[in-house]
C-alpha cells in the first residue's frame, strides 16, 4: 500500500487536474513512440542495433510508466487501463511521434528531434517545486541523453553518408519538420503550472531545443532546416489518422481479454 506524497496535499484542485494533464501528455508521448521504435524488432539494418532501438523503446516505456506512477498518486487511475483503454481521441501525445515508422533515416530523426525535447524538458524539470516530478525528471534525464548521444550520432551518419542517405534524412526533415512545433504548445491551464515552477517553461525549453537542434542540423550534419508553418501549431488533442490505427493493434489483446491476468 502506498502513502499519498505530501506535495500531492497541497495541490488546489485546478493545479491538480493541469498536472494531471501535463503528466498524461508526457506519458502518451512515450508510449507510441515506444510502440513505433518497437516496429523494427526484427528488421533494424543491423543487429547490433535492432537491439538497441528495442532497449530505446523499453525505456521509453519505462518513463511512461514513472510519469504514470504520479498520476496514480494525483487520482488513483491505473496506467494499463489508460494505456489499452483509451481512444484516440483521449490521448494527448503529440503527432510526431504517432506518424508512421518509415525508413531508417525518418525514425532516427524522429528519435533525434523528440530525444532532444524530452532531454531538455526532463533537465529542466529536475528544478520542479514539485518534488515528486523532480525525482522522476533526475532518475530519467540519464537515460534521456544517452538516447539523445545515440540518435544524434546516426543523424550524422546518414546525413554525411551517401547520396541516398542523404536524400533520405533530408525528405525525412521535410516530412517531420511541420510537426515539431506542437511538443511546445502548452496544455490547458500549463501556463499555471510553469508559473508556479511545477514544469518547465515550454518557451524558454523551445529556445534551448532550437539552439542544439539547429547546432546539430545545420553544423554538424550540413542539412537545411524547412520553414516552420507559420501559424499556431494544434493542441494535443488534435490528431493524424495514423493514431488509430496504431492503437488498434496495440491495443487488440488487452481489449480482447479485459479481464486477463498474469500469472
Amino acid at each position: 500500500m502506498t502513502t499519498t506524497q505530501p506535495e500531492t496535499l497541497n495541490l488546489t484542485p485546478e493545479v491538480r487536474a493541469a498536472l494531471i494533464e501535463k503528466l498524461t501528455a508526457l506519458a502518451d508521448d512515450e508510449i507510441i513512440l515506444a510502440h513505433r521504435d518497437s516496429e523494427w524488432t526484427g528488421h533494424a539494418p543491423i543487429l547490433e542495433e535492432d537491439i538497441a532501438l528495442a532497449n530505446i523503446a523499453q525505456d521509453e516505456l519505462g518513463h511512461a510508466t514513472l510519469f504514470l506512477e504520479l498520476r496514480r498518486e494525483l487520482d488513483g487511475s491505473d496506467a494499463d487501463q489508460l494505456a489499452y483503454f483509451r481512444d484516440a481521441s483521449e490521448y494527448r501525445c503529440a503527432r510526431l511521434v504517432e506518424l508512421p515508422r518509415g525508413d531508417w533515416a525518418l525514425t532516427m530523426l524522429r528519435q533525434f528531434l523528440f530525444d532532444a525535447y524530452e532531454a531538455l524538458w526532463l533537465d529542466a524539470a529536475r528544478g520542479s517545486t514539485y518534488a515528486p516530478l523532480a525525482e522522476v525528471a533526475a532518475k530519467a534525464v540519464r537515460e534521456e541523453k544517452f538516447h539523445l548521444q545515440h540518435s544524434a550520432l546516426w543523424v550524422e551518419r546518414l546525413a554525411l553518408g551517401t547520396d541516398e542517405s542523404r536524400r533520405r534524412t533530408e525528405q525525412a526533415l521535410n516530412g517531420l519538420w511541420p510537426h515539431v512545433g506542437q511538443l511546445f504548445v502548452p496544455l490547458a491551464g500549463e501556463a499555471s503550472l510553469a508559473a508556479a515552477g511545477l514544469v518547465p517553461d515550454l518557451d524558454q525549453v523551445r529556445v534551448r531545443w532550437e539552439n542544439f537542434v539547429t547546432s546539430h542540423l545545420r553544423g554538424k550534419c550540413g542539412l537545411e532546416l524547412p520553414v516552420i508553418p507559420e501559424g499556431t501549431p494544434p493542441g494535443r488533442d488534435v490528431h493524424t489518422e495514423h493514431l488509430s490505427v496504431l492503437l488498434s493493434e496495440m491495443q487488440a489483446v488487452a481489449r480482447a481479454h479485459p479481464n486477463a491476468e498474469v500469472w
